[in-house]
């Protein structure tokens, strides 16, 4: 299959993309948090082609995107006054929320479940191409299953070429890591992946919230989920990563004892000159938080290569934007942490 390649600048890319969703095809579409690869998520046929060209196991669900918060109208039902007061402050954004579906939505989007996961993407090339296809597109991040997410065109280029009908070119994306996923089906709403809306911002919103413990830990294998990215090792390098926390010079020190040729270190920028000869790369400072999650997977995704064989990873501590990098390096991590008590 040949990809085409399509700059987000060029006015013609939302109907050529639009047109290949209308007939069936995978477009990976730029939004603010992660590369997506779309596909009509109507149609059951379209949406079994982003499993397969991802290799994503079937019982993983996916999240539909619309062009504008009222278009869940046509998906959902009954939808909340809750998720209505959740749209008003996040939508277009970084929030994905669960809720009842219609019988409209095939089981294949849902993986058989009576809820489906829904989100406005912030980027308007997105959303001006869902609304030129007349349909929510479904569109997981735009990686080959359990790898680190695509957060530039290049690196779809680097999964996908061949394996999809075209890529919309947007640039890098701004947030850097998935979406938040709140489940609003029950009488308290419950977070089941951290994203770019903190949980403090959710609860400014919907008062009480509840995590979910996929989000802090491993879940059985055989669990039924709600949301992506509950179940299975996701953001993963080729080499084993192990998280190293506690305090800076102890962890330090601890990795130095530990680090053997072929290991790869990743650590803030502050902590860089702990780590010369260590092959150390920084993905943001630790005094900036959103700097880690815009460089997360950039790193990740650098790293993933044969010859490191292990990934001794630093990881912020605290709420906001830091939760969602904690969530996704222990995921990548396979939730294998070296505590402080251990250094």
């Amino acid at each position: 299959m040949e990809t085409l390649f399509l700059p987000a600048q060029d006015p013609q890319t939302a109907e050529k993309a639009a047109e290949i969703l209308k007939n069936g095809g995978l477009v990976a579409l730029p939004t603010e948090t992660v590369y997506g690869l779309g596909a009509n998520g109507l149609d059951s046929d379209a949406v079994l082609k982003i499993f397969e060209a991802k290799g994503r196991p079937q019982d993983n669900p996916l999240i539909l995107h619309v062009a504008q918060p009222e278009d869940i109208r046509e998906i959902c039902d009954p939808i909340p006054e809750t998720a209505w007061r959740l749209a008003e402050r996040f939508w277009p954004g970084p929030l994905t929320m669960v809720l009842p579906c219609r019988p409209s939505v095939p089981k294949r989007t849902t993986a058989g479940l009576d809820t489906v996961a829904v989100r406005c993407p912030r980027t308007p090339i997105t959303r001006e191409i869902i609304r030129l296809s007349g349909v929510p597109i479904a569109a997981p991040s735009a990686n080959r299953s359990g790898k680190p997410s695509t957060t530039t065109a290049e690196h779809v280029r680097h999964d996908m070429e061949g394996r999809i009908d075209a890529i919309v070119d947007g640039g890098p994306c701004d947030v850097g890591v998935e979406s938040t996923i709140v489940d609003l089906t029950g009488p308290v709403a419950r977070l089941l992946r951290p994203g770019g809306v903190t949980p403090e911002q959710l609860r400014d919103v919907v008062g009480e919230l509840i995590v979910d413990k996929a989000v802090t830990s491993q879940i059985d294998q055989d669990a039924v989920v709600r949301a992506p990215g509950m179940k299975y090792k996701h953001y993963a390098p080729q080499g084993e990563v192990k998280i190293i926390a506690g305090p800076r010079e102890k962890a330090a020190a601890y990795i130095r004892r530990h680090f053997e040729d072929g290991d790869a270190v990743l650590c803030f920028e502050e902590e860089l000159p702990l780590y010369e000869g260590c092959n150390p790369m920084a993905y943001g400072k630790e005094s900036d938080t959103a700097t880690l999650a815009h460089g997360l997977f950039a790193a990740l995704r650098d790293l993933d290569r044969a010859d490191i064989r292990v990934i001794f990873a630093r990881c912020p501590e605290g709420g906001g934007v830091a939760y969602a990098v904690q969530n996704r390096l222990r995921k990548a991590a396979g939730f294998q942490i070296v505590t402080e008590d251990q250094l």
